[in-house]
């Protein structure tokens, strides 16, 4: 193993762990609400989880666009903007946080209109929304930190704070709920407290750069060309993520419209391409941090040997899950459902899932890279065309009676999205000569 395999695994395993981490925090919520004694519980946090679950994907923003441009003035040795794009990022995301604070009553019902629980649920949803809320200062803050951290090729620091955050959130739900008699209310003041405990540590983890404080500048830390840049990378980022939150909705809702056991399939055939996403971040997170180094030191032979190794090891990923989901799909899907309609209708489907790493690589690491570089507009572009389409073949929709022909159509319009995504964001990159 040469040394650049080195320094995309230094990155990306911290990463790994730390995507597959992530998702415990709501789960750990479920579990402990799934044995209150009824099941509104349950769907109260599946409902509230849901709404924060969107609404911080909205503003990724903040990580995604700090680690491209931290990771390209380390690469300039400029340590002086090192440490304004993480004041300028925190500034913005405090800023947001407020906002949505303010804007919380409106914002709950708007939420609650799109999700639609029901009328038992949505007392126990809006007492968890009504607390959780405050926990955006930590969260939206958090993303800023950890998108600084991996502009500094530290993936170590977001990946023990991920640790850290489901271990708070297990002890202090745990003590809230069966220690002082709290139901819904310790379940979400548990989460809050893992937010706040989160960003601490990840504020801790600035000792490690006590270096930088003589950089630290305040004078041109919001000059109108730096901001202006800020804005528009995250602009781009965000409205790029606003078609990725479109097709997700309309993939979900689509499912659900026909019928619970065709929703009860795809949901858990989503899983599997959850699972395979979160590897590839963890390699498009390396290309973020190391790309947009390279970029910046404008090393141009260190960046296309690296874009070979990464997608030598996107190759390999490819390899390895096909043959999984291939192997083992069913068997897969047995273990997170026991239900037997939901596994005969998930035998006409599952080899949608044996296509879905082949068609989807090529994204992850492009859409690292184009972080990494902030070429910004390529990676909007070519979600919104790839969107685009996935509403085309979805039109079809319309004319057919049969549900489970739907539903393969379903299919085929997220592998043809997240292919073509990779192949515009190819043409992209090979016509731009960007470095």
């Amino acid at each position: 193993m040469n040394i650049r395999d080195r320094q995309i695994l230094q990155i990306a395993l911290p990463s790994i762990v730390s995507n597959i981490t992530v998702p415990l925090l709501g789960m750990i919520d479920v579990a402990i609400v799934g044995h209150m004694g009824s099941p509104v519980y349950i769907g109260a946090v599946a409902v509230g989880s849901m709404i924060f679950n969107l609404v911080y994907w909205l503003f990724g923003f903040l990580r995604m666009g700090s680690s491209g441009m931290t990771a390209q003035a380390l690469g300039g040795r400029n340590l002086t903007e090192v440490t304004r794009i993480l004041m300028r990022a925190i500034t913005v995301a405090l800023g947001i946080a407020l906002t949505l604070i303010i804007l919380q009553w409106p914002l709950k019902q708007l939420m609650f209109w799109l999700i639609g629980p029901t009328t038992d649920v949505l007392p126990y949803a809006s007492t968890y929304f009504n607390i959780v809320i405050w926990g955006a200062p930590a969260s939206l803050a958090l993303f800023s930190l950890t998108g600084w951290y991996i502009g500094m090729q530290n993936t170590r620091i977001p990946m023990f704070i991920s640790i850290m955050q489901n271990i708070v959130n297990i002890l202090a739900s745990l003590t809230l709920v069966y220690g002082f008699g709290l139901k819904i209310e310790g379940v979400a003041l548990g989460t809050v407290i893992a937010q706040y405990a989160g960003l601490l540590m990840a504020l801790a983890g600035l000792h490690f750069y006590r270096k930088l404080r003589r950089h630290l500048m305040m004078k041109g830390l919001f000059v109108r060309e730096a901001m202006k840049q800020f804005f528009t990378v995250n602009r781009d980022i965000f409205l790029r993520t606003l078609c990725l939150v479109a097709v997700n909705l309309y993939f979900t809702s689509a499912g659900a419209r026909s019928g619970a056991v065709i929703l009860s399939v795809n949901t858990v055939m989503m899983q599997l391409y959850l699972f395979f996403s979160y590897f590839m971040d963890g390699f498009a997170y390396a290309g973020e941090a190391l790309g947009g180094r390279f970029y910046g030191a404008r090393n141009a032979s260190a960046f296309r040997e690296l874009l070979r190794h990464l997608f030598a090891w996107a190759a390999l990923m490819t390899t390895v899950f096909t043959l999984l989901y291939l192997i083992g799909g069913m068997r897969l899907i047995a273990l997170l459902t026991d239900e037997k309609p939901v596994l005969e209708a998930a035998r006409e489907y599952v080899w949608w899932i044996w296509v879905i790493p082949v068609a989807g690589a090529a994204a992850f690491i492009w859409d690292g890279i184009f972080i990494g570089i902030t070429a910004t507009r390529g990676m909007l572009v070519s979600s919104f065309l790839s969107t685009l389409l996935f509403f085309a073949i979805n039109a079809s929709l319309f004319t057919v009676q049969s549900s489970l022909f739907k539903n393969h159509i379903l299919w085929l319009a997220m592998v043809v999205y997240l292919l073509t995504r990779g192949v515009i964001q190819t043409i992209w990159y090979s016509c731009s000569k960007k470095i």
